[in-house]
């Protein structure tokens, strides 16, 4: 089954994108708008409502699958591709994307994605390109096969069919105290980010933050119903290294802290510091991550910044410099390389967690659930968006009518053997 044509359609990713410097240089809000002028390239304003380009697969027996390209809420960022551009996307897209597509046999998903996927000039594609057509044309393999998505990629990776729900992250943006109580009426597996972005939301010497911390684990034992036990995970987006400075041991010592004053839950803190390359963050979170173990503290490091590409992933996870590696959908690209990634860290026993950003759409959310439970990873987020209820409804049904599928197989193959 060969695809024929190529759909072009824009919109909405489901938040903004932020100008991350600008806002780590002190950019106070105004309301949901943030004031001053734009430091990152290609930001006309610190935060731009995210756009993102559907792109649709017309197959032989005119079937339309879509898939859609955006890039994370901090673009340009952390060695990210720059502000998602949707204009300069589809010229592209329609110029050099268009015509790899056309005529290619869709039914084998790997297969396609290595014919259209082959760099321009020795450059890879856009990552959003990647990520959005891989979509499209995981959906393409899975109707052709008449299959999930997830099975599809158990498939093409020799996986078993998956029986266990991937636990799931929610993210709270700015109205962190209304979220963390949704989160924990809902029984959210990982809570609540907090977004702590700002020198402000940290705190000097990080005291807000650790008010913060100690708040989400009371409310939680007063919210929460018996038995209900979940991971709290904070992203601080480098301020610990921002206030407290860029020595391991420092770092490794408030993150004990913190640790120790919830002593009863696990602690995930994401992108605890920022130390300016690829190469310096994995020297350095080895060191923080060794510091950590030697003292069994229940603190885990989550590295997001400066590990964007499977590459990027592949040298964290081999150095041993994460607990937890978050696989950013848009920034891996291809649906594919989020497999690998996920497939690599369980190979160098470092934790798996399918994230993504605040900006996707309801597309790119559901293939990243089958692309969570087909590889088991740990943790998946709830997105797109950056509320509670509509993502965590679109990424738990998701996965939910995922497994009640899944399961039908398994009885229809016991059935025949």
């Amino acid at each position: 089954m060969q695809i024929k044509d190529v759909l072009l359609a824009p919109g909405n990713g489901a938040f903004f994108y932020d100008d991350q410097a600008a806002i780590r240089s002190g950019a106070t809000q105004d309301g949901f708008r943030y004031v001053g002028e734009p430091v990152t390239p290609g930001f006309t304003s610190i935060r731009v409502p995210a756009s993102s380009l559907s792109i649709g697969l017309v197959l032989t027996d005119e079937t339309v699958v879509w898939g859609d390209m955006m890039n994370v809420q901090y673009s340009g960022a952390g060695g990210r591709d720059p502000l998602f551009d949707a204009n300069q996307i589809s010229v592209f897209t329609s110029r050099v994307v268009a015509p790899r597509l056309v005529g290619v046999d869709a039914s084998r998903f790997r297969t396609s994605c290595e014919k259209v996927f082959e760099p321009v000039e020795h450059l890879r594609l856009p990552l959003a390109v990647e990520y959005g057509v891989s979509q499209a044309l995981l959906r393409a393999t899975a109707h052709l096969q008449r299959k999930t998505m997830a099975e599809i990629i158990c498939a093409e990776f020799d996986l078993p069919l998956p029986t266990c729900r991937v636990p799931i992250y929610c993210q709270s943006g700015d109205a962190r105290e209304i979220n963390v109580d949704k989160m924990i009426l809902k029984g959210v597996d990982v809570l609540p980010h907090g977004l702590i972005n700002s020198r402000q939301k940290f705190g000097v010497g990080g005291r807000t933050f650790m008010e913060f911390v100690k708040w989400v684990a009371t409310r939680t034992r007063e919210l929460g119903r018996p038995g209900y036990h979940p991971v709290l995970h904070f992203d601080v987006y480098g301020w610990i290294g921002h206030e407290i400075g860029l020595e391991p041991q420092s770092i490794a010592d408030f993150m004990c802290k913190v640790a120790d004053a919830v002593p009863d839950f696990t602690l995930n803190i994401e992108s605890p510091a920022d130390f300016g390359s690829t190469q310096a963050q994995v020297e350095n979170y080895a060191k923080i991550v060794s510091i950590l173990d030697n003292r069994s503290s229940s603190a885990r490091i989550v590295v997001d910044e400066r590990c964007n590409t499977l590459e990027d992933i592949r040298l964290f996870a081999e150095a041993q410099a994460t607990h937890l590696v978050q696989i950013k959908t848009p920034d891996v690209g291809s649906i594919a390389d989020t497999a690998r990634a996920v497939l690599l860290c369980k190979e160098n026993k470092v934790g798996a967690y399918v994230g993504g950003s605040c900006t996707e759409t309801d597309l790119s959310a559901q293939a990243s659930v089958h692309v969570s439970v087909a590889t088991q990873a740990d943790m998946m987020l709830a997105k797109p968006g950056m509320g509670v209820d509509e993502a965590f409804s679109i990424v738990g049904n998701e996965q939910n009518r995922l497994l009640a599928m899944l399961n039908l197989r398994r009885t229809q193959n016991e059935i025949v053997t």
